[in-house]
């Protein structure tokens, strides 16, 4: 199900919290565009908080909020991905 064209409520919450103010859209935007370019995996740091905080952003699909800031600026290279998104 749709919600105002993002995946759901919760991937469109967060995206509209990212671009709330011009500071935090670019910080995001730089965040994406050196992740893109790193692209290395980080290492897992399992603990409770890491657990309960995973729940919570489960429904958030990332994929869908990193190609929007991705295809927003002009990052050489960029090719759209998409992760698998289960809720």
């Amino acid at each position: 199900m749709s919600y105002n064209g993002w995946t759901n409520y919760e991937t469109r919450t967060v995206k509209l919290w990212m671009d709330n103010e011009e500071s935090s859209y670019r910080y995001w935007g730089a965040v994406a565009n050196e992740a893109w370019e790193e692209a290395n995996p980080l290492a897992d740091q399992v603990s409770t908080w890491s657990d309960l905080l995973g729940a919570a952003l489960s429904a958030v699909n990332w994929s869908e909020i990193a190609n929007s800031l991705l295809e927003d600026g002009d990052y050489e290279g960029y090719e759209s991905v998409t992760f698998a998104h289960t809720e």
